[in-house]
């Protein structure tokens, strides 16, 4: 079992929702938060790819041995986070992986929604790759006008739009919020369809791995 685990973020919004996960579901564990907005900026602009370098270097800063296992909790950095495991020579988990196997499960019509454009590629490429060959149907829509809501610091109308999203799909059979930052929005909505969130499925898989 893992019991410090290096958590990249590109909000600092993140950090007190991971310290309070680790408050209530995993006492004694050592969480050490990396926060880097930069990365998705570069994302944005030039692809995930484009930032790999950057990320080497930032998770593999230090002594080999004291490297901790790896929790990306930036879906849109996810894949390529978990592509320098070999080259970091510890476990990288994306956070929403959990998440997304648990929504293959649930039923082949899949809503994904996603704040940012550029998450929903990523997203949508891990739930195929967790459906595997059951086949599944993606519908993946970008929230309007949240990211604006985020970026102004307005975290409650930011969650309300998010909400409002999910309570509007009729036609999947279960919701993925595909960022960390909109779990907040779970507790919101009223629709009877499940709505994934992944930071708490992400932490307990990261910390239940082993070193």
């Amino acid at each position: 079992m893992v019991t410090t685990l290096t958590l990249l973020h590109t909000s600092p919004a993140h950090v007190p929702v991971f310290d309070a996960l680790r408050d209530r579901d995993h006492p004694g564990a050592v969480l050490r938060h990396l926060v880097a907005p930069r990365l998705l900026d570069r994302a944005r602009a030039t692809g995930p790819g484009a930032v790999a370098g950057e990320l080497l270097v930032l998770l593999g800063d230090g002594p080999a041995g004291d490297r901790a296992p790896v929790l990306c909790t930036c879906s849109t950095l996810g894949g390529v986070a978990e592509s320098l495991a070999p080259a970091l020579g510890v476990p990288v988990l994306r956070v929403d992986r959990p998440m997304c196997a648990e929504a293959v499960r649930r039923g082949p019509r899949i809503a994904v929604l996603a704040a940012l454009e550029s998450t929903l590629g990523p997203t949508t490429d891990l739930l195929a790759e967790e459906a595997g060959p059951r086949p599944v149907r993606i519908l993946p829509r970008v929230v309007e006008g949240a990211w604006e809501r985020f970026e102004a610091g307005d975290g409650a109308g930011y969650l309300a739009r998010v909400a409002a999203a999910a309570d509007a799909v009729t036609d999947a059979d279960v919701v993925v919020l595909a960022q960390a930052s909109m779990a907040g929005a779970e507790a919101l909505v009223t629709t009877g369809l499940p709505v994934l969130a992944s930071p708490a499925r992400g932490l307990a898989a990261a910390l239940a791995r082993r070193a």
